[in-house]
């Protein structure tokens, strides 16, 4: 980590367990992902007598560039009363776990798609979709082709978004029927702009609509 994590106890008894437990954690986290900038670890006995529940809370707050914050907060409820402080503590790192793993899965997808779109990226209109199986058809600006795409192929889970004709940006690959779109990501609808982005619309092949 580029700052060294911070880990605070409140009316928590610091013992060698408890420290080698949360270090083993973070050392886990940083395994998931190793450019965290910051972690800080709050232990805290919030009652001494709770009438349910735990009287422990575990809260995580840690900082991923270039500015993501993640919050994962442990306090087992009056269902699982007298929950010991070491399981408290699992249960928050394996939500902070969960949380950076997704986070930066999302980060390489969209740096995966950043260098696609910069070394041989293709430009097309969705032409077929067959929205309740989860597929279709992309055919190229530059020469017709049609180019099959899997909902899992879009980018940001935006399949549901997408209809025929939208303009898209995707990464032409060989699979084991032919070429197929990856990284499908979505620039345009006609007539319209996304967003912010400065993106020129999408001109339609010839026989699009066909």
């Amino acid at each position: 980590m580029k700052i060294a994590p911070e880990i605070t106890y409140r009316n928590v008894e610091k013992t060698v367990a408890i420290d080698s437990l949360v270090q083993e954690k973070i050392d886990k986290l940083e395994r998931v992902c190793n450019y965290i900038s910051s972690c800080h670890i709050a232990i805290e006995k919030i009652h001494d007598r709770p009438s349910g529940g735990s009287p422990y809370r575990v809260r995580i707050d840690i900082t991923i560039p270039p500015d993501q914050e993640i919050v994962a907060e442990s306090n087992p409820g009056e269902t699982n009363q007298y929950v010991d402080v070491d399981t408290v503590i699992r249960d928050a790192f394996k939500m902070a776990q969960r949380q950076v793993r997704e986070l930066a899965r999302q980060q390489r997808e969209s740096d995966k798609a950043k260098d696609n779109n910069q070394a041989d990226d293709t430009m097309g209109l969705v032409t077929k979709l067959f929205r309740e199986q989860g597929y279709g058809f992309i055919k190229t600006i530059d020469d017709g082709q049609d180019i099959y795409f899997h909902r899992n192929s879009v980018l940001h889970d935006d399949f549901d978004r997408i209809e025929i004709g939208t303009g898209v940006r995707f990464f032409a690959t060989e699979g084991d029927r032919g070429m197929q779109a990856s990284t499908v990501q979505i620039v345009n609808k006609p007539g319209h702009s996304v967003g912010q982005a400065e993106e020129t619309l999408i001109a339609p092949p010839l026989g699009w609509q066909e």
